[in-house]
């Protein structure tokens, strides 16, 4: 391809600065080093998350980044020591890593890696390569990574252990999902939650992870799934993709844990929460029923405050859990779901309601924090 081994300039969306838009800028992306692998990436989807880190709101910045964490490419050049990747496969770069050494990686209780830190918010982890050191530059200065992945950039560079092959033929411009949305809600609803078939499910907050909630409680058969949010202008996609009632607490006379305790005959076996605000994480709490209900927090907000939980709750035979990339080892999963994606299992295009150019990165931003999307894919 004639560019191994030398620097790429390239554009990327820069934050400089917390509270203002991203500016797109030239970049100068470094070849791969041991165990790295340089790619170009094709198109990338929006997510809150990205958003969080440039809140003003949120303590933990750390600026200049390349933010984006959902995307999907072509390998360009590899490191030395890469043997799972060669120039012109397609990828998915992973900001859950699997290094499959670990006694995380190796225990089927869990999909963390110790790559990743296990006591800092996974927000601020990976924001440079293992060396330290960081493969972007601009003006002179170095550029933070962001969760490992980076892929608001034509190029990114990503640790062979942060990637996963997929098909030839995958489409990259619905793929890019599994990076973070689908798979985080889809897998929270299989995985963590474990859903059973007959059950009763809630899915607070209907964005493109609450939709992949609802696909993953219908695959595990749940018979009557609530779907709740505060735009009713969701809830046609909810009930294609298999939603039975849809709610929107600002419409009821009562809290919105109380209708579901009433609908439900004292509420659902499983509630499953993809807001994240701490109003939203009490109700899906509340709203499960005594004895063996469920409740897994998927979304978090971008203060990161606490929910207080009084341990009768607990004792009444409820289950707090949570969720990180839905539970799927990533490297293992994310080709399966490719071809799951692939062999018409479940229906990413209703997610995505905009393609934009990459340059629209900021028009981008105020769809989504405007709550006008579900899911906007740019490509370059």
């Amino acid at each position: 391809m004639g560019t191994k081994g030398k620097v790429i300039k390239c554009k990327a969306a820069i934050a400089w600065e917390t509270g203002k838009p991203l500016c797109i800028e030239e970049v100068e992306v470094a070849p791969p080093k041991a165990h790295e692998v340089r790619v170009q990436i094709i198109a990338t989807a929006l997510c809150h998350t990205d958003a969080h880190l440039i809140n003003p709101k949120f303590k933990e910045a750390f600026l200049p980044v390349i933010l984006g964490h959902e995307g999907a490419g072509i390998v360009e050049s590899v490191g030395p020591g890469v043997t799972n990747f060669k120039p012109g496969d397609k990828v998915i770069p992973l900001y859950m890593p699997q290094c499959r050494k670990c006694k995380f990686c190796l225990s089927p209780l869990t999909n963390f890696c110790k790559k990743l830190s296990l006591v800092k918010n996974p927000l601020v982890d990976q924001e440079l390569m293992e060396d330290k050191t960081s493969r972007f530059t601009c003006k002179g200065k170095p550029i933070y990574h962001f969760m490992g992945t980076s892929t608001f950039t034509q190029y990114t560079v990503v640790s062979d252990i942060n990637l996963a092959k997929i098909d030839d033929d995958a489409n990259l411009e619905r793929v890019c999902l599994f990076g973070c949305g689908f798979s985080t809600g889809y897998g929270a609803a299989i995985n963590n939650a474990k859903v059973t078939p007959g059950s009763t499910c809630a899915v607070f907050g209907l964005g493109g992870v609450g939709l992949s909630a609802i696909m993953g409680c219908k695959v595990a058969g749940a018979s009557r799934i609530i779907a709740i949010d505060i735009n009713s202008e969701k809830f046609t996609k909810a009930k294609a993709l298999g939603a039975t009632d849809c709610l929107n607490p600002r419409n009821l006379d009562k809290p919105i844990q109380e209708v579901i305790i009433e609908m439900t005959d004292g509420g659902v076996d499983f509630a499953l929460d993809c807001a994240g605000g701490p109003e939203t994480m009490r109700a899906a709490l509340d709203s499960t029923i005594a004895g063996w209900g469920s409740c897994t927090f998927i979304g978090i907000d971008s203060e990161m405050r606490g929910l207080m939980v009084s341990p009768v709750e607990l004792i009444m035979g409820r289950t707090i859990n949570g969720t990180c990339f839905g539970g799927w080892k990533s490297i293992d999963s994310i080709p399966k779901l490719v071809t799951d994606y692939k062999n018409k299992k479940f229906d990413l295009d209703i997610l995505v309601t905009h393609t934009l150019p990459f340059d629209k990165i900021n028009e981008a931003f105020d769809l989504m924090n405007q709550g006008k999307s579900i899911r906007i894919v740019l490509t370059f």
